[in-house]
């Protein structure tokens, strides 16, 4: 339990740097910086995290993965919204 709990912690610790691009693309509406090859990169990386996760029936790194690939693929999507305007 203890070591379920910690990697859940790390897991959303992780997750949580996401929260200040998101929220500063969204108010600059500007994310030029932001590569999509790094995103790219980022995202299956996570995805295969939750692949090996689902593997060894983890629920930390099941979990922390899909929200790390949600904020990763809200970050593309922005990008993308954004260098429209």
């Amino acid at each position: 339990m203890f070591w379920t709990i910690l990697g859940l912690t790390a897991g959303f610790i992780v997750v949580a740097s996401f929260i200040p691009q998101i929220l500063k693309g969204y108010r600059t509406k500007k994310l030029d910086d932001l590569s999509y090859l790094l995103m790219s990169f980022l995202g299956s990386g996570m995805f295969l995290w939750i692949l090996y996760g689902v593997q060894i029936d983890s629920i930390p790194i099941i979990v922390t993965n899909i929200l790390g690939v949600s904020c990763n693929i809200l970050l593309i999507i922005m990008k993308f919204v954004y260098s429209k305007r």
